[in-house]
C-alpha cells in the first residue's frame, strides 16, 4: 500500500486557524506539480471534511508568504458523503465562472439535495441560461465527491415589465431583511476603525527607518511614499504590492502579494507623495536578498511640515539655487515658489551660478492654467525676481594704484618699503624683516632696515624663499619697538610698495594691536605696472625691473626688493607725465580704471556677484551680459562678467554682493582698509549677509577663529552699510529646500572630488523666524530690518517679469499669408476640383484661419521653402510629429501626410469627383477597396488618414505649431545652411539642451560615495539617494536638429542667452542658453534631423528609376511581408522568425517583429497603430498586447496613438473639447483629468479602454505614425520588386555608420549565422556587437534569397556607395572595416587614369590609406594578382 503524504508534513511552518484545523490535518496529497525555478504550486488534496472555496483561498494566500511562492494552486476531493455539506454559494460560483450573468438569476434561489440530485428552485426566469451551465457544473462536482451529480432547475413564474421589477425588488428586500443586525457601536470606537486603511488601527511606538533591522520583527514606520512599483499578476488574479518609504533618516521597502480585494486599499491610497503609517513584519526577500517590511496594517500619517510663523511682514529670500547650479544645487525650481508662496511670502529670487536656466521653470510655477500663483492668504500674484550670480572680475579698479588721499607731485619724496612676514595673513602671521628708502627723483634719500623677532619658529619654506634664518633673527627687536621707528622714519611721506595691499595690511594690523593710528596713503606699483606695461604676462619684482633695464638685485630681501621698488616707481611716474601728462598721484586713479578695462582677465581671479533684473530692459541686458560671459569670457570652468561690461550694461539691474566669495566679503577677510572696503561696496545697490553656518568652513580652515569672528565680519557690513546708506540684506544661500536635503549635496560634492564634501553645510531654505533668530545677535531691530524689511524693498524695486514674452515671435517672410493661400488652394482645388465636399472646405478654411489670425504662416511657409529645398535637390522629406495632422501642411507641402478622413478621389482632370462616404470600419484612406469613379469611369484614387487638426494646434490655434521634418541624413547640412541664408546667420542659432543627472547615473554617485565611506544602505535607502540627486545639471549641449530663428528687429537676448553647446568655448556653434522646449511657443523652431529613410529613398529611386511617390499603400504583396516571407523567398526561418520586415524601417527590431506576429496587420491602419504602439511608453506591453491577445478586443479596438482617444470619445458622445482634454492628459502620462473617468462611463466608455488610458506613459501623434510608416511601406515595396536595389541601399547606409564590416558579412550564408550566433550567445556583447548583428541578419537574408556579393575591387569598388553589378553587390572601400571615408576617397582619387604594376605603386598613389589598410585590402582580395613591388626588366 502506497504511503500517504500529508499536507500538513510538507507545509510544517503553516499553522491552520481553529475552524480548518480537523479538516486540513487529515487532507492528504493526492497529486502536486512543482515549478522551483518560477516558485510555482499546483496541488489536489484529498479531504474527509468538505472546506469552502473561500477556505481554501485563504490556505492558499498564506502559505504563498510563509514560503515567499509566487503561486500556489490547490484544489481538493471529497468523499460522497460530504456532497450535501458544499455550500450553496461555492456551487453558485460555478455557475458564474461559466457565465456571469447567472448570479441575477441565482439570487434568492432555495438548494435541495436528494441524493446526488440537486434541485435548483428560482425566484423568477433564468432556467434557459442555466441550462446550457449544466453540464460543465455536473462535471466539476463529479471531479470533486467522485459520484456523478445531476442538477435540475425550477424556474419561478415568468415575469416581464414592471411586474419583473416589482418582484427583483421585493426579493432584494427580504434579503435585506434577513441580514443580521450590525450591533451599535460608540460613535468614538467607529472613527478609530475607520481610520485604518488597511488592517487594524495601528497602536504603538514609531520605530526610526535607519534602526530597522531583522531582529525586530514587527515594527511600526511612518514616512513619505517616494517610489512606487506595484504589479499586476493577471494569470494569477493577484497583486505584488511594491513601495519605497522614508521618514528622512532611512527608507525601507513595503512588498506583499496580495489577493485583488485586499490589495485595493494599497491600490487607491498609496501614492508618490503620500505619507502613511505602516505596520508590518520585517523579513528578508529571497529575490533579491534584501529586507522588506511586509504589511499587515495601514494608516494615513503625518510628518513635520515646516511653517513660516513669523507675525506679519515675512521675508523674501534673495539667494537661491536651483538644480540649475551645475552639479552643485538641487533646490527644485517649482518646489521653492511653491513653498515660498504657502509660507506667506510675497517673492523670491533665483540666483543659479553663472546661468539663468531656471527661469522658466519658474514663470510655469507661477503662471499656469489653472491661473497665476498667490501669496497664502491674499489674493497677490507671487513674484518671482530673475537674477543671476555671476562670476565677476573687476578688469576696472579691483587694484587700484592710490589708496588714500593725500597727492603729491612727482619730484615729491617717498617711501618705498618691502616687508617679509612669516605667511600670507595679516591676522595670523608675522613680520620678520622690514626695508624701507626714502626716494625723490630716482634716487635713495634715506634707508630704513631691521629685521623683527616673529615669536616663533620659521616655516621651512619662508627660509627657503627669503633666505632669512631663524638664527638671523636671534636678538632682533620686536614689532613693539621697531614698528614707532619705522613709522617715524616715514613721517608724513607717500608709501609705496609691490603689491601694496599686502605691506600695508600687515603695517595697518600691527598697528591696530599696538594702539598706533595709521594714516598713510600708500601706491601699488604691481598695479601701476600691470596697467601700464600690458605687454607682460607677468609682473614679479623682478621681472618688471627687467623689463624697466633696472640693475640686478638681491630679491625677497626687504631692503634690496625696497629700492628696486622705488626705482620701478620714479620710472613709471616719468611714464604717466610722458604718455599720459599726468603729474600729482591723485590724478592717476581715474587714468587707471580706463587702461585696466582694456587688459585681459582670463588670469584674474572671479569674485561672485548678484544681479537681479528690475525690469525689461534689465532683463534684456542680464541676458546680454551673461551671453557674452559665455561666448568671450568662458575661463576655468565659469563664465565671466568684466566689471567694465556690467557698466556698461547696468541699466535696469541692481547690484548685490554676494555672498563670502564676493568681492566685498574678501576685503575684509583681507583686512584691508576701511576706505577701501567702503570704495569696494559703494559700487552695489545692496550688500549681503548670510547665517553663521554657511561660513563655519572658515573655522576648519583657519580663516576665522570661531563664530563671534563670523559675527563681526557680518556686523562689518552692516555697519558699512549704514554709514554708506546701502541696504543690507540676510539671505540663505539656498542650495536645497528642506533641511534633511543636505545628504544629496553632499553626494554630488563627492562626485567632484571635495575633501570637504561631507561637512554640514545647512543651506536649506530658511523661514522668516529662522532668520529672525540667526540674526538676533544685531539687535531685534536691526535683524527685522535685513531679514524682512529690506528683501521685501529690494523685491519691490522689481517689476513682475516674464523671462520669455507673450506670444510668438516668428521672422518676417515677405507675402507668407498670401503664398502660403496660394499653395494651399491650387493643390486643393488640382486635387479636388473647383467645388470640393462642404466637409474639406470647411475644414482648410478653419485652419487657414487659426494659422494666419495667430501669425503661425510664417511658421508654415519657412518649413515649406525647407522642404521645396529639399525636394529640389532629389531628397524626399519625411514629417514628424503632428504636423501631418495639418491639412494645410499637406496643401501646401510641408507633409505628404493627407489628414482628411478617408475618401476617394478621381484623379481625371476634368472629374475630380471625391467620395468622403466610405464604410466606417475604414481609418485609412490606403485600405479601401479598388474603386471606379461613378462619374468617368476612371480609377479612383484612395487617400485620407482621417486626423483631427486640433492635435496639432488644440481649439483655435492656442497650441503653437511645432513642426519637425526628416531630411536625409546627406541633406541635413545643406537645409541648415538654406535656413540661415533665409533668415542671416545673427538671427539664427542651434536649440540648446540640458544634460541633468539621470536615474542610472545617479545611483552609479550612491554607489560610489556608499563605498568610500564603509557605509551600506537598503535598496529602497539607495533609490531615495539616487533620486534626490536625479535632475541636476550636468551639462549643455545642442539638438541635432533643432534651429530658433528669431526675429529680423530682434537681438538674441531679447528672448534668451545663448552660449556655446558643453561650455566648450572652442566650439564654433552657438545654442540657447534655455532649453529649446521652453522657448517654442515663442520663437520659431525648426526641427530639422538627419534620417535614413530619404537617404534610402533616394538611393533606391537612383538605381531603379522609380518614383516613390507613386508606390501604392495598398500593394498586397508588400503587405504580406508583415506578416510571412513567403514573398521572399523563404518561409518561417529558424533565425529570422515567420515574417519578412528585417531591414525594413520602423519595424525591423526583434521586439517589433514580435509585434508584428502579435497583431498579424492584413491592413495599412494596422501598421499605422504598431508604430504607435512601439513608440509610446506602457501602450503595447501590459496594455495593447493583452487586451488582443485575451481577446478583449481587436488591433483596431486598442489605442494606439493619441488621436485615437480623441476621435473614439467624441464618437461616444463627450464634447470635443473634453475629449481633447482627456486625450493631451493620457498622451503626456498625466493620468485622466478630475472627473473624466467618470464622465467616460457616463458616455458608455468599457472599464478596459479606461484602464488602457490610466496606464499609458506617452503617446505618439497619428500623424508622425502615418509617416513613418509610409516611408517605410514604400522601402518595403522596394525589398518586395527591387531586392539588389534595397540592399544596396540598406548596406550603404549601415555602412556610412560603422554598422557594415565586409569581413563579417561578405563571407557567405554560413559563416554569417556563424556570427549571429556567436553574438548572440554572447552574455557581454557590447553596443557594437549589437549593432552589427542587425546587419548581419539583414546580410543573412540577402544570402537566404539567393543574392550574392562581389570582391572588392582596386577598379571597380567605389569609395561609399553600394554597387549593383550583373545581379549582385559589390561593397565598396568603406565597407573594410578601420577604413575611414578619406582613405577611401583617395583611393579612388589615385586610381583615375592609372593601371598599377604593384601594391607599391597603389601606396604610393594613395598616401592616406595606410600599410594596415593596404593589408587588409590585400587579404580581401582587393588587388586581385598584384605583386607586392615592381620588377624592373633588363630585357
Amino acid at each position: 500500500m502506497e504511503e500517504k503524504t500529508y499536507f500538513l508534513n510538507m507545509f510544517s511552518d503553516y499553522e491552520p486557524p481553529e475552524s480548518l484545523k480537523n479538516a486540513i490535518s487529515q487532507a492528504a496529497i493526492v497529486a502536486a506539480d512543482l515549478d522551483p525555478l518560477a516558485r510555482k504550486i499546483s496541488m489536489v488534496i484529498r479531504c474527509e471534511r468538505y472546506i469552502s472555496h473561500r477556505q481554501l483561498q485563504a490556505v492558499s494566500a498564506e502559505i504563498c508568504q510563509i514560503y515567499d511562492l509566487r503561486a500556489f494552486q490547490l484544489t481538493a476531493t471529497y468523499p460522497k458523503t460530504e456532497l450535501q455539506n458544499m455550500l450553496h454559494e461555492d456551487i453558485l460560483e460555478l455557475f458564474v465562472n461559466e457565465n456571469t450573468m447567472t448570479r441575477g438569476s441565482l439570487a434568492g434561489a432555495k438548494w435541495s439535495w436528494e441524493d446526488t440530485t440537486l434541485t435548483v428552485s428560482l425566484v423568477a426566469n433564468g432556467k434557459k441560461e442555466l441550462q446550457k451551465c449544466i453540464p460543465a457544473v455536473q462535471e466539476q462536482l463529479t471531479q470533486q465527491f467522485g459520484v456523478p451529480v445531476s442538477i435540475v432547475i425550477e424556474a419561478g413564474q415568468t415575469l416581464e415589465g414592471n411586474e419583473l421589477f416589482e418582484a427583483m425588488e421585493k426579493m432584494r428586500g427580504d434579503l435585506i431583511s434577513e441580514l443580521p443586525t450590525q450591533a451599535q457601536i460608540p460613535k468614538k470606537e467607529t472613527a478609530v476603525q475607520n481610520d485604518a486603511l488597511f488592517g487594524k488601527p495601528i497602536r504603538g511606538t514609531n520605530t526610526p527607518m535607519r534602526d530597522l533591522n531583522l531582529d525586530m520583527g514587527t515594527v511600526i514606520v511612518e514616512g513619505r511614499v517616494f517610489a512606487v512599483d506595484h504589479k499586476e499578476l493577471k494569470k494569477r488574479n493577484a497583486w505584488v504590492i511594491n513601495f519605497d518609504m522614508t521618514d528622512n533618516t532611512g527608507s525601507v521597502r513595503i512588498n506583499r502579494f496580495m489577493e485583488p480585494g485586499e490589495a485595493k486599499p494599497f491600490l487607491e491610497n498609496v501614492k508618490v507623495g503620500a505619507v502613511l503609517r505602516i505596520q508590518g513584519r520585517l523579513m528578508i526577500n529571497q529575490f533579491d536578498n534584501e529586507m522588506i517590511l511586509k504589511p499587515v496594517a495601514m494608516m494615513a500619517g503625518s510628518m513635520p511640515k515646516r511653517v513660516d510663523k513669523a507675525e506679519g511682514l515675512k521675508r523674501v529670500e534673495l539667494h537661491l539655487h536651483t538644480n540649475m547650479s551645475s552639479m552643485d544645487a538641487l533646490t527644485n525650481t517649482g518646489d521653492a515658489v511653491k513653498q515660498a508662496a504657502a509660507w506667506g511670502h510675497k517673492a523670491m529670487a533665483i540666483t543659479d551660478h553663472g546661468c539663468c536656466q531656471s527661469f522658466t521653470d519658474a514663470l510655469h510655477a507661477v503662471e499656469s492654467w489653472k491661473g497665476n500663483l498667490k501669496v497664502a492668504g491674499t489674493d497677490e500674484d507671487f513674484k518671482v525676481l530673475y537674477g543671476c550670480e555671476g562670476y565677476f572680475v573687476n578688469d576696472v579698479d579691483d587694484r587700484i594704484v592710490v589708496h588714500g588721499q593725500q597727492d603729491m607731485s612727482f619730484d615729491q619724496e617717498f617711501v618705498a618699503f618691502d616687508l617679509e612676514t612669516t605667511g600670507l595673513s595679516s591676522r595670523t602671521d608675522t613680520i620678520i624683516e622690514i626695508g624701507a628708502v626714502i626716494m625723490k627723483e630716482c634716487r635713495e634719500v634715506d634707508r630704513f632696515q631691521t629685521f623683527v623677532a616673529p615669536g616663533r619658529k620659521l616655516d621651512p619654506k619662508i627660509i627657503e624663499l627669503t633666505g632669512i634664518t631663524d638664527n638671523m633673527l636671534l636678538g632682533a627687536p620686536t614689532i613693539e619697538e621697531v614698528l614707532p621707528k619705522f613709522l617715524e622714519f616715514v613721517g608724513d611721506r607717500v608709501l609705496v610698495a609691490h603689491n601694496s595691499d599686502f605691506d600695508t595690511g600687515f603695517i595697518r594690523a600691527a598697528c591696530a594691536k599696538l594702539g598706533l593710528p595709521y594714516n598713510f596713503t600708500a601706491a601699488d606699483t604691481l598695479v601701476l605696472s600691470q596697467n601700464l606695461l600690458p605687454q607682460l604676462n607677468k609682473f614679479k619684482l623682478d621681472i618688471v625691473a627687467n623689463a624697466l633695464s633696472l640693475p640686478d638685485f638681491n630679491h625677497h630681501r626687504a631692503a634690496d626688493d625696497a629700492v628696486i621698488c622705488g626705482s620701478i616707481m620714479a620710472r613709471l611716474l616719468k611714464k604717466l607725465e610722458e604718455e599720459h601728462d599726468i603729474h600729482t598721484l591723485q590724478e592717476v586713479n581715474p587714468v587707471m580704471a580706463t587702461l585696466r578695462a582694456q587688459s585681459r582677465i582670463d588670469s584674474r581671479h572671479a569674485r561672485h556677484i548678484i544681479l537681479f533684473a528690475k525690469n525689461q530692459q534689465g532683463l534684456r541686458n542680464l541676458y546680454h551680459l551673461i551671453s557674452d560671459a559665455n561666448l568671450k569670457h568662458f575661463k576655468r570652468g565659469a563664465p565671466r562678467i568684466p566689471k567694465s561690461e556690467l557698466m556698461a550694461l547696468r541699466e535696469g539691474l541692481i547690484v548685490g554682493s554676494a555672498c563670502e566669495a564676493g568681492e566685498l566679503f574678501q576685503a575684509i577677510l583681507s583686512q584691508k582698509s576701511e576706505d577701501e572696503i567702503k570704495r569696494i561696496a559703494s559700487f552695489y545697490d545692496f550688500l549681503e549677509i548670510q547665517p553663521l553656518a554657511n561660513n563655519r568652513f572658515m573655522l576648519a580652515k583657519g580663516i576665522a577663529k570661531d563664530d563671534e569672528e563670523l559675527r563681526e565680519f557680518n556686523r562689518t557690513i552692516v555697519r558699512i552699510g549704514e554709514e554708506l546708506g546701502i541696504p543690507v540684506v540676510a539671505t540663505g544661500d539656498v542650495h536645497f529646500l528642506n533641511p534633511e536635503d543636505e545628504i544629496f549635496r553632499h553626494i554630488l560634492l563627492a562626485t567632484k572630488g571635495f575633501d570637504d564634501c561631507d561637512r554640514d553645510n545647512p543651506l536649506y531654505f530658511r523661514t522668516t523666524d529662522d532668520m529672525l533668530e540667526e540674526f538676533s545677535y544685531l539687535g531685534a531691530e536691526k535683524a527685522y530690518e535685513v531679514v524682512v524689511k529690506n528683501t521685501n524693498m529690494i523685491a519691490d524695486m522689481c517689476e513682475k517679469l516674464r523671462p520669455v514674452p507673450h506670444n510668438l515671435f516668428a521672422p518676417k517672410i515677405e507675402n507668407s499669408v498670401e503664398d502660403l493661400k496660394n499653395l494651399v488652394y491650387t493643390k486643393f482645388h488640382r486635387l479636388y476640383g473647383d467645388n470640393p465636399p462642404e466637409l474639406m472646405v470647411k475644414r482648410v478654411e478653419t485652419e487657414l484661419n487659426d494659422i494666419i489670425s495667430c501669425h503661425y504662416d510664417v511658421i508654415y511657409m519657412s518649413a515649406q521653402k525647407l522642404v521645396q529645398n529639399s525636394l529640389e535637390h532629389g531628397y524626399l522629406v519625411g514629417s514628424r510629429g503632428s504636423v501631418g495632422s495639418s491639412i494645410v501642411a499637406f496643401l501646401s507641402g510641408i507633409t505628404e501626410v493627407n489628414s482628411f478622413p478617408p475618401h476617394y478621389r478621381c484623379p481625371n482632370p476634368e472629374c475630380k469627383h471625391t467620395i468622403l462616404d466610405v464604410p466606417k470600419e475604414f481609418n485609412c484612406g490606403a485600405d479601401l477597396p479598388d474603386s471606379v469613379c461613378p462619374i468617368c469611369g476612371t480609377k479612383m484614387e484612395k487617400d485620407g488618414f482621417n486626423i483631427p487638426f486640433e492635435t496639432f494646434l488644440g481649439f483655435g490655434g492656442d497650441k503653437v505649431p511645432d513642426i519637425d521634418l526628416n531630411f536625409s541624413g546627406e541633406y541635413q547640412a545643406n537645409a541648415h545652411q538654406y535656413c540661415i541664408s533665409m533668415f542671416g546667420s545673427s538671427h539664427v542659432f542651434r536649440a540648446g539642451t540640458i544634460g541633468t543627472v539621470a536615474e542610472k547615473t545617479a545611483f552609479g554617485y550612491v554607489k560610489k560615495y556608499l563605498s568610500e565611506r564603509g557605509k551600506n544602505a537598503s535598496r529602497a535607502e539607495e533609490a531615495r539617494l539616487a533620486a534626490g540627486c536625479v535632475g541636476v545639471r550636468r551639462t549643455t549641449g545642442q539638438h541635432p536638429g533643432g534651429l530658433v530663428v528669431i526675429p529680423q528687429e530682434n537681438e538674441i537676448w531679447d528672448f534668451c542667452p545663448v552660449q556655446h553647446p558643453a561650455d566648450d568655448p572652442n566650439s564654433d556653434q552657438i545654442t540657447t542658453h534655455f532649453e529649446y522646449h521652453s522657448m517654442e511657443e515663442n520663437l520659431l523652431k525648426l526641427d530639422m534631423l538627419g534620417h535614413d529613410d530619404p537617404t534610402m529613398i533616394r538611393y533606391m529611386e537612383n538605381i531603379t528609376g522609380v518614383d516613390a511617390k507613386t508606390i501604392p499603400l495598398d500593394d498586397q504583396k508588400t503587405m504580406s511581408i508583415f506578416t510571412s516571407s513567403k514573398v521572399l523567398g523563404y518561409e518561417n526561418n529558424h533565425i529570422l522568425g515567420p515574417t519578412g520586415a528585417v531591414a525594413v524601417p520602423e519595424f525591423n527590431t526583434r521586439f517589433t517583429r514580435g509585434v508584428l506576429l502579435d497583431t498579424l496587420p492584413t491592413k495599412f491602419d494596422f501598421l499605422v497603430r504598431i508604430s504607435g504602439y512601439t513608440h509610446g511608453t506602457d501602450v503595447w506591453l501590459g496594455n495593447a498586447r493583452d487586451l488582443i491577445t485575451s481577446k478583449t478586443t481587436t488591433v483596431d479596438g486598442t489605442i494606439g496613438c493619441r488621436d485615437d482617444i480623441m476621435l473614439y470619445l467624441i464618437s461616444m458622445g463627450l464634447p470635443e473639447k473634453r475629449a481633447f482634454k482627456i486625450m493631451e492628459m493620457v498622451r503626456k502620462g498625466k493620468g485622466l483629468p478630475d472627473g473624466a473617468e467618470e464622465e467616460m462611463k457616463a458616455a458608455g466608455v468599457p472599464d478596459w479602454y479606461i484602464g488602457s488610458c490610466k496606464k499609458i506613459k506617452y503617446l505618439f501623434p497619428k500623424a508622425h505614425a502615418v509617416a513613418y510608416v509610409m516611408m517605410a511601406f514604400r522601402i518595403a515595396w522596394f525589398k518586395v520588386y527591387h531586392p539588389l536595389a534595397f540592399y544596396a541601399a540598406y548596406f550603404y547606409r549601415r555602412s556610412q555608420k560603422g554598422g557594415f564590416d565586409a569581413a563579417l558579412m561578405t563571407t557567405g550564408l554560413d559563416a554569417v549565422e556563424a556570427n549571429i550566433k556567436a553574438i548572440d550567445g554572447n552574455e557581454n556583447a557590447t553596443d557594437k556587437d549589437e549593432d552589427l548583428l542587425t546587419t548581419l541578419e539583414v546580410c543573412y537574408e540577402f544570402y537566404l534569397r539567393g543574392y550574392e556579393f562581389l570582391p572588392i575591387d582596386l577598379y571597380k569598388s567605389q569609395a561609399t556607395r553600394f554597387e549593383v553589378e550583373d545581379g549582385k553587390i559589390r561593397p565598396p572601400f568603406v565597407a573594410i572595416s578601420g577604413l575611414g571615408e578619406n582613405a577611401a576617397l583617395d583611393l579612388v582619387r589615385g586610381r583615375e587614369g592609372k593601371t598599377f604594376l604593384s601594391i607599391e605603386e597603389v601606396a604610393a598613389a594613395c598616401p592616406k590609406v595606410s600599410k594596415t589598410h593596404i593589408q587588409i585590402l590585400k587579404e580581401g582580395g582587393a588587388f586581385g594578382n598584384l605583386p607586392d613591388t615592381s620588377q624592373v626588366s633588363l630585357f
